[in-house]
């Protein structure tokens, strides 16, 4: 028997409703707001979640280097890796300039968090 359920991922940054819009139009997810304006969430239709919360002072981390550490990073699966690139970047991530593999590609969220899309 299972005392607790898989959690929400809760991501920190400076501005959650764009973080919110970014990753519900990335991953089609409805996008929710909090009961102010430092909460915002994107749920699938079968229940899985992440949050995003404001930090004022937020330090986005530095990839691959660690003086501000990554901490975690989400990996997103694409059936095809031009395809989701054009998309991603479109909604607002940004390439980053060391792609350590050939099939995965790293992207820095609208907040500076690093998101890897992987091939299925």
């Amino acid at each position: 028997m299972a005392i607790a359920r898989f959690p929400a991922v809760v991501l920190d940054c400076p501005d959650p409703k764009i973080l919110a819009e970014f990753y519900g139009a990335l991953l089609d997810w409805k996008v929710e707001p909090g009961d102010d304006a430092s909460w915002w969430s994107v749920r699938a239709e079968y229940g899985d979640s992440i949050s995003f919360q404001k930090v004022e002072s937020f330090n986005p981390p530095q990839w691959p280097g660690q003086d501000v550490p990554q901490q975690m990073h989400l990996d997103v699966v694409v059936d095809d890796l031009d395809d989701a690139e054009a998309a991603v970047l479109e909604l607002g991530a940004t390439k980053h300039e060391h792609q350590p593999g050939t099939t995965f590609r790293v992207f820095l969220d609208p907040a500076g968090h690093p998101l890897c899309l992987c091939l299925s």
